[in-house]
């Protein structure tokens, strides 16, 4: 091959290279994420572990799952599971991130019922808390006192509010229904006024706005044994240590076992860390 042969040859697989960066450029990927994970749970000084939890990816998305269960007789520990299962079906089966919020209120009512089929009305139940991330963007679904949070740079930062008596009272003295006098008498209540597994059921928390995630942002979903058992202080501690997620998640629930309390509730939390990939 000649020197004019050969700088002509240069020449284009400059322009092709050229060409193949302009149509695939470097930050294309940028959208697409990984997700590394944590989850742990303790019984507590209960009898029996009703918390459940569980986490899956397909091409489109990733979703977790963790659900606080209630009830008699195992009744609680059957419907947590039934929640998780449920979740983890449509999700897999249905393209579910091409509208989380559809996805969200289907899923949760289909939960309610498949709980209601296997247990009478009143014998279990369970409150739930849904994540799903798509691209860059966290959707999420609440039932129940599930708390979702987002920990970025330091702070653990609820998004989520609740439907515990409390939080009803709130937004019922904010609206103006009743007077500051029966809001205060109230604000202690911390009882779940909506679950699944009643016939009345049909709220469901969502998402206003999608949440935009950053590099390092941790998803955190915790049941009310683990926001309650442990100063929220101790969780963005720990959170902030460059561990992994997994032992990151060990750690928060050793520190539940560790408190001052005579009588422990099951704790359950879950860590979706994001990073672009």
């Amino acid at each position: 091959m000649g020197l004019e042969e050969g700088m002509i040859l240069a020449i284009y697989l400059l322009i092709l290279l050229l060409a193949v960066v302009r149509f695939f450029p470097a930050d294309r990927g940028k959208v697409i994420r990984r997700f590394r994970t944590g989850k742990a749970m303790t019984i507590g000084t209960r009898q029996v572990q009703e918390d459940n939890y569980g986490m899956c990816q397909t091409q489109d998305g990733f979703m977790a799952v963790l659900a606080d269960g209630m009830g008699k007789n195992y009744g609680g520990k059957i419907s947590s599971q039934q929640v998780v299962d449920t979740m983890k079906e449509m999700f897999i089966n249905y393209r579910s991130v091409e509208n989380p919020a559809y996805f969200f209120r289907n899923a949760f009512h289909k939960a309610n019922a498949e709980i209601l089929e296997k247990l009478d009305d009143g014998r279990g139940g369970a409150s739930a808390g849904v994540v799903v991330i798509k691209d860059n963007y966290l959707h999420y679904a609440v039932v129940g006192n599930i708390k979702i949070a987002v920990f970025r740079k330091g702070d653990l930062v609820p998004v989520s509010a609740g439907h515990t008596i409390d939080m009803l009272v709130e937004n019922k003295f904010v609206e103006g229904t009743i007077t500051k006098e029966e809001a205060l008498k109230r604000l202690e209540d911390k009882r779940v006024y909506n679950y699944l597994g009643q016939d009345r059921f049909e709220e469901v928390e969502l998402f206003d706005a999608p949440i935009f995630l950053k590099e390092k942002d941790i998803v955190v979903l915790m049941s009310d044994g683990l926001y309650n058992g442990v100063e929220w202080k101790i969780i963005e501690e720990i959170l902030t240590e460059k561990k992994k997620c997994q032992q990151k998640a060990y750690e928060i629930i050793e520190a539940v076992n560790a408190g001052k309390q005579k009588e422990k509730d099951n704790a359950s939390i879950a860590l979706v860390e994001v990073s672009i990939g």
